[in-house]
């Protein structure tokens, strides 16, 4: 409204100019003398300038005769076009101006200025491959979806707008939560773009969301030779991929290329806690304790973790005490320094009945970091060396408040995690999880990742400190 308001102002404000200005020169007086050739010419000065106006006139219609001109010429000479050209240049100019103004409005949000610059656009342009792409975002910026879908199917149609077309259809299901369709619409956009990053990203998500899992590592392929992702990175992906591809072969009673996959994965990513152990139960399928214990032993050395040592311990389950503490040095031996090694060093001790050894292992950790399962360990020496039960329930009243150490965390969201997935259930994160401390811990009960590694008197000490978190919280 208030630009039409202006646009008559100034319209007005223009006449009146125009007519103050003419009277000013009839006024004025006078004549204009055009001499040309010998000859003379005398005007009023209002005349004059109408004849200059009038002169303008016929070069610009010379132009535009010579111009048609010009493109007859060209028709006859066999471009079959010229004439049409001609005729719909001013429209063409139009069409890209409104196409212009529509793009504008697009970046600035303002949603219906673009649907009608994008409709204007479309009446003067013979482009669809422009016009119809601006019209579909103008859509979907008003909340039209079915116009917008409208527009990018008709841009299936066109081998230049193919692409685009079939990712705004893969937008808005997305959105509408059809990831069925979703998927087949990646697949058929990655088909045209192997190269595209997006599109490979989104394949993948929605792969790995719906298990398929050979599928989500060829993508990982193609993203690690378009180098969207780091060669290492990939790797591991492929890794857990294998794992879980590994997992659903053998659930399914496929063992055979399950095992194929499990190695597969813990030759990927040797370091990959839930791939070693896999791989460990697989060669004991075949009785390769040997090979066994190396891919424990290796994924050790890069990431100690408590499902090792149990794994590690299923290799000889009937060996006394002494063997057991014998075997199990070449596995600590590859990570002595690590909390992990000093609690099964702990662990074992306890289990010959070396008090005084499972005390010297943990020494540095009573107070550095005082865990439950530390603290159930000192309970455990306290009680095997004879000492008080106010002396050992002391023990224990400290693990039941103490944090419970490292567990499963998504590094995406934070959720607490009882076992390792490829991903996570709350915020569909993939490789997410870290084997870490929680900032905060809901349930503070004691418990240790080996307790078939300890006596029977750290067993009843659990039982106890289950019996008394209970009480409290009656």
């Amino acid at each position: 409204m208030l630009w039409s308001v202006t646009k008559i102002v100034v319209f007005v404000a223009l006449i009146a100019l125009l007519a103050l200005g003419a009277a000013f020169v009839i006024d004025t007086g006078g004549e204009v003398r055009i001499a040309f050739g010998g000859q003379e010419v005398s005007l009023q000065p209002i005349a004059a300038i109408i004849g200059f106006v009038l002169a303008m006139v016929a070069v610009w219609l010379g132009f535009v005769l010579l111009g048609l001109l010009l493109a007859v010429f060209r028709f006859f000479n066999g471009d079959e076009t010229a004439i049409t050209r001609y005729f719909n240049r001013r429209g063409e100019q139009k069409g890209f101006e409104a196409l212009a103004d529509g793009m504008v409005a697009l970046a600035a949000g303002e949603g219906k200025t673009a649907v009608a610059k994008a409709a204007k656009a479309e009446r003067y342009l013979n482009r669809p491959e422009l016009t119809q792409l601006i019209n579909a975002q103008a859509a979907e910026l008003t909340g039209d979806s079915q116009r917008a879908l409208r527009y990018y199917k008709s841009l299936l149609s066109n081998d230049r707008t193919r692409f685009v077309g079939i990712k705004g259809i893969l937008k808005q299901k997305l959105a509408e939560g059809d990831t069925d369709t979703a998927l087949k619409l990646a697949e058929k956009a990655f088909a045209i773009r192997p190269d595209h990053a997006e599109t490979m990203n989104t394949l993948f998500a929605l792969q790995s969301a719906k298990a398929e899992w050979r599928g989500a590592s060829r993508t990982i392929a193609a993203e690690v030779k378009a180098r969207v992702l780091p060669k290492d990175v990939g790797q591991r992906r492929e890794a857990i991929l294998a794992l879980a591809e590994a997992r659903s072969l053998l659930e399914a009673g496929d063992i055979q290329s399950g095992k194929a996959e499990a190695l597969k994965a813990n030759k990927l990513a040797p370091g990959l806690v839930p791939a070693a152990v896999l791989a460990a139960e697989m060669h004991m399928l075949d009785d390769g304790k040997r090979a066994a214990g190396n891919a424990l032993r290796k994924a050790w050395t890069l990431n100690p973790h408590p499902d090792l040592a149990a794994a590690f311990a299923e290799i000889e389950s009937e060996e006394t005490s002494a063997a057991r503490i014998k075997r199990f040095a070449s596995l600590i031996k590859g990570n002595p320094g690590h909390e992990e090694s000093k609690l099964l060093q702990a662990e074992l001790a306890l289990a010959d009945e070396d008090f005084p050894a499972a005390r010297r292992a943990i020494r540095g950790l009573i107070e550095e970091n005082p865990r439950p399962r530390v603290l159930t360990i000192m309970a455990a020496v306290e009680n095997g060396e004879g000492a008080e039960d106010k002396v050992v329930r002391a023990w224990l009243n400290k693990a039941l408040s103490a944090p419970r150490g490292p567990q499963w965390i998504c590094a995406s969201c934070s959720k607490i995690h009882g076992q390792w997935a490829p991903i996570c259930d709350n915020c569909s994160g993939f490789d997410t999880f870290d084997w870490k401390e929680p900032k905060e811990t809901p349930d503070l009960r004691a418990s240790t990742a080996l307790i078939g590694l300890l006596p029977d008197v750290i067993a009843e000490q659990h039982a106890a400190a289950n019996d008394a978190t209970v009480l409290q919280e009656k």
